[in-house]
């Protein structure tokens, strides 16, 4: 797997516009891939945060009222809590939306794929910044048998080192894994 084949396969047409009937908070996330043997950016939240802490999961958060899209949601918090400044035209694509269970947002994952990453300085949203091999990393997918997240039925986790990814960050890991999956590119 290069991260040409990657960036090939994950490319999509763009909508950022919000989806306003919804009853969910809106919200997006930027899955960043990088590199010749292609890492997945990931961040771990402080414990200390009312919602999701501690938890893995992609640079992103709310729209704001003044964000004129979700990618803009997008686009914006990645530079706010890891300094990372994406350009629209860096995004390839996005997947389709998430719900999370306990906090109730909707969120969009927009995808962007870049050769390499610049230094990175996590704000106080992020404890930790997780550079993932992106194959050995898919192929750790499994079934989340926690009983208390299987309120829906599309429920998985991934591992990293002793961390677990699980919700709404691993039905967007899903979604990557059966696009790659399907065209056998790994």
């Amino acid at each position: 797997m290069n991260l040409e084949t990657v960036k090939k396969n994950l490319s999509t047409k763009l909508d950022p516009t919000p989806n306003f009937t919804t009853k969910n908070k809106l919200a997006s996330v930027l899955i960043i891939i990088y590199d010749n043997e292609p890492k997945i950016l990931m961040t771990v939240k402080p414990k200390t945060m009312s919602f999701h802490g501690g938890e893995v999961s992609f640079p992103g958060g709310k729209m704001n009222e003044n964000d004129p899209n979700l990618l803009f949601t997008a686009l914006r918090e990645t530079k706010e809590e890891i300094n990372l400044d994406i350009k629209s035209e860096q995004v390839i694509g996005q997947l389709s939306p998430v719900t999370t269970l306990n906090s109730g947002f909707r969120i969009t994952p927009f995808l962007s794929v870049l050769d390499e990453l610049p230094s990175l300085s996590p704000n106080s949203e992020v404890e930790s910044i997780l550079k993932i091999p992106l194959g050995s990393f898919l192929e750790t997918l499994d079934n989340d048998t926690n009983p208390e997240h299987q309120s829906i039925q599309e429920m998985h986790t991934f591992q990293f080192q002793d961390k677990i990814v699980w919700g709404a960050s691993a039905r967007m890991l899903k979604q990557i894994d059966d696009v790659l999956s399907k065209n056998h590119i790994f």
